[in-house]
């Protein structure tokens, strides 16, 4: 869930070479692809780059599309069939190839590409690429899992969400890139936005309008919104130097989305639920580095050795509708559901028998308790309802985990009852950042000092926040509402509504560490970025502490 705001309203290259050029365009403002899909197919048959997901010990999805024709467009349905040839080295020269195949696509799949890659070296470094005729995609690099149950000393990802095209430069993407410390990049959820030109923006901000020049309702929309934002050079340079870690929010198909439909959704006008959420999902199976085929499983668990095992949710496609409003009594029924009872017995399952340490939850909304204070003025409580749901005034975000209280009864008190230690959820969603504690028993903490994990919330890509859409400086009107949220939830250690950037995680047997980063300026294509804030979580205490140095 995000802001209800307006809702109807080539050869290869070095990654030096890629980050250089990635740079240049943007400081321009004239990107590759910040240009209509035509101008794209011009760039060559590998516009949209190449990227990396899902990596296991022995494998890893490789992923690109190609343009084999002028009238072969993303979403046209036009094209030929043709064949693509990929290689993968132990070197950037390819002077060691290990593996090499061949792939058909056509219009029926956008002319995307997966190479599911096999009998690869566990915890190893790869470099990858594509081939259609004489033409050489871009090199991409990726990594494949440590071997099952092997012993790590560190796992250090970024971890980014809601990435809105329209509301500014994905920098963050950039500064992520140009890190040499990253292991993978985890995205929680809205990866791309559904909404027209001009659609949910604050203070009418648009930096960049989104093609199609329509709010995403059919399979041609929601695979021409995918290549408008793979046509993003740091985006770009960021799927090409490590592997992605997906999951969906609501974004990806519609505001607030869930089983039955969704808060954007308008039938018979925008045709049906059923028909826009396969589309959506479509397209997205098309369009992003994930093992997932339309109608199969998102939902997954990624080990890493023995020290984590991180398990990616769906929360939008099994869940009972939400809640109408914060006091309506079907918040606690038991029949609903946000995970679905198949999910829900995977999740606590895993969790309760994990042979790692670490327990790490990818989870696309907050399942911490959040109670909003009365003190707050009414201009305030407005603009935290953006973020979280209004009702008559009163913010209240049954969107989130909040809504739907017997499911996250029954996956906080698995944790308690089982005794599982060094679970940490890893949180987007909010536009914001946070570091709370989950008590099993919010109403007496932290009096019985029974918090049974932790949760880690990163802040947006471009998404806005609470500064946007009151229409004011950075750390001026929000302090003092983050001050007040801390009060009534003593359980929430930090909380920051303004900042807009990425979070780097860095895994150990000692602790696991979230470090905060906040772009300058989320409309500069060239933004700066500054360390905000650092909490860790240290092994077998369930406690967030802040820390004054990032990852070094």
């Amino acid at each position: 869930m995000c802001p209800r705001v307006n809702s109807r309203a080539q050869s290869a290259l070095s990654r030096r070479e890629v980050l250089r050029a990635g740079g240049a365009l943007a400081a321009t403002g004239a990107g590759l692809l910040a240009v209509p899909p035509a101008a794209a197919a011009a760039a060559g048959p590998f516009a949209h780059g190449v990227a990396s997901g899902d990596p296991l010990p022995t494998g890893v999805l490789l992923w690109t599309r190609v343009t084999p024709a002028a009238e072969a467009l993303p979403g046209s349905g036009a094209g030929p069939e043709v064949s693509v040839r990929w290689e993968v080295a132990l070197d950037e020269a390819f002077t060691r190839i290990v593996r090499r195949g061949t792939v058909a696509t056509g219009p029926a799949r956008d002319h995307t590409v997966k190479a599911d890659v096999t009998g690869l070296a566990p915890g190893t470094w790869y470099w990858y690429r594509f081939r259609l005729g004489g033409a050489v995609s871009p090199t991409g690099r990726t990594r494949t899992a440590p071997a099952t149950g092997s012993a790590l000393a560190r796992l250090r990802f970024g971890v980014v969400s809601c990435s809105n095209w329209q509301a500014g430069h994905f920098s963050a993407y950039r500064h992520l890139a140009e890190r040499d410390d990253l292991d993978l990049v985890v995205h929680l959820g809205d990866y791309l936005y559904e909404y027209a030109p001009g659609g949910y923006q604050a203070g009418e901000v648009l930096v960049r309008p989104h093609d199609p020049p329509v709010e995403m309702t059919t399979l041609e929309h929601y695979r021409r919104r995918h290549a408008q934002y793979k046509t993003d050079p740091d985006l770009r340079a960021l799927h090409a130097r490590v592997p992605f870690v997906v999951t969906w929010d609501d974004h990806e198909s519609a505001n607030d989305a869930w089983s039955g439909g969704a808060e954007n959704h308008t039938e018979p006008a925008e045709g049906t639920w059923a028909g826009r959420r396969a589309a959506s999902q479509q397209a997205y199976a098309e369009w992003m580095p994930v093992r997932y085929e339309p109608g199969g499983r998102l939902y997954r668990r990624i080990a890493f050795g023995a020290l984590a095992e991180l398990s990616m949710l769906d929360l939008r496609t099994y869940r009972s509708r939400q809640a109408a409003h914060p006091l309506d009594p079907v918040i606690s029924d038991p029949a609903r559901t946000i995970t679905g009872s198949e999910q829900l017995g995977w999740l606590t399952a895993g969790l309760v028998t994990s042979g790692a340490q670490w327990k790490l939850v990818g989870n696309p909304v907050m399942i911490a308790p959040v109670r909003f204070p009365s003190t707050l003025s009414t201009r305030e409580l407005e603009a935290l309802s953006q973020l979280t749901g209004p009702l008559e005034g009163v913010p209240v975000n049954v969107d989130q985990w909040d809504g739907y209280t017997a499911d996250r009864a029954r996956v906080l008190g698995a944790l308690r009852d089982h005794g599982v230690r060094d679970t940490v959820f890893l949180t987007g969603d909010i536009h914001s950042a946070w570091a709370a504690e989950l008590p099993a028993d919010p109403l007496t903490y932290p009096l019985t000092r029974d918090s049974v994990g932790t949760e880690l919330v990163c802040t947006s890509v471009t998404s806005d926040n609470i500064d946007d859409i009151l229409g004011v400086p950075p750390r001026t009107a929000s302090v003092g509402v983050e001050a007040a949220i801390r009060v009534a939830n003593p359980h929430l250690k930090y909380v920051e509504l303004d900042s807009h950037g990425y979070s780097v995680v860095e895994v150990t047997p000692a602790a696991v560490q979230m470090d905060w980063f906040a772009l300058a300026d989320r409309t500069d294509p060239a933004s700066a970025a500054r360390h905000n804030a650092s909490f860790v979580v240290r092994a077998g205490t369930q406690r967030v502490q802040r820390t004054g140095e990032p990852l070094r």
